[in-house]
């Protein structure tokens, strides 16, 4: 298996974050598990994912602390992977890749889905960024600046 690059102590929380989770398989397990996957067997056969790259992946997960492993909750032998406060911090991300697909695919009626509440059945509204005074944002709206005037990093790109 090819090495990749590690982004785990670059200045940039973008790459950071994409470090921990930035490959696709690692992505769609944390789908399946917001959907309520937690066993190697259900991600396996939803995903279709050859068991060795699953393994990775999920030792992974559990190593960033995303995920955390569990004995089953029925009291079987099995463990089931289950998400930490860190791994439902995903969920927004989540949703905001969801949210750009269907606004962007070019073949958005292959989309077999729709997010909705479950409380009210009613799709879920666009996330939006809003700034301290309730503005909503966009990219041209926002800016980066050093989190301290005389401190040298690296890059500080995103």
């Amino acid at each position: 298996m090819v090495k990749k690059t590690s982004f785990e102590h670059d200045g940039c929380p973008v790459a950071r974050s994409l470090d921990a989770i930035g490959d696709w398989w690692s992505m769609l397990i944390l789908r399946e598990a917001f959907l309520g996957v937690s066993r190697f067997g259900e991600f396996q056969k939803r995903l279709g994912l050859a068991k060795n790259i699953l393994t990775v992946r999920l030792r992974a997960l559990v190593d960033q602390g995303i995920l955390k492993t569990a004995p089953a909750s029925e009291g079987s032998a099995y463990q089931e992977y289950l998400l930490t406060p860190k791994g439902h911090g995903v969920f927004p991300i989540m949703v905001a890749l969801r949210q750009w697909s269907e606004e962007f695919d070019a073949h958005p009626e292959e989309i077999a889905t729709i997010l909705v509440d479950k409380e009210k059945g009613k799709p879920v509204r666009k996330l939006e960024l809003y700034s301290q005074d309730g503005r909503i944002l966009s990219a041209g709206d926002i800016a980066l600046k050093p989190r301290t005037a005389g401190k040298q990093g690296k890059r500080v790109v995103g």
